[in-house]
């Protein structure tokens, strides 16, 4: 199993919380202090903006490689991680 894998599923198992930025899938520590120099810096506030862009994928995968540099598959990987959390919570 892989890390993200494992990252994924540790995070949407919970409730988000004060969860930091790293804990989201696809956010390594690159792509986290990226995120947290553009003010980004809890999972929650990265929640925000997903739900601002109306869960839209192509939207969010946009902003996400705008915002931090985030390749295809890491933005893959983010957004299936909110959306998953969002089914399971919202």
């Amino acid at each position: 199993m892989s890390s993200t894998t494992r990252k994924h599923r540790d995070f949407v198992c919970e409730p988000m919380g004060e969860k930091p930025v790293f804990a989201l899938a696809g956010v390594g520590e690159v792509l986290g202090k990226r995120l947290e120099e553009k003010g980004f810096h809890k999972a929650y506030v990265v929640f925000g903006q997903f739900l601002v862009l109306k869960k839209d994928e192509e939207l969010f995968r946009e902003w996400l490689k705008d915002t931090c540099g985030a390749n295809s598959k890491q933005q893959g990987d983010c957004f299936g991680c909110l959306k998953e959390w969002c089914d399971a919570f919202l």
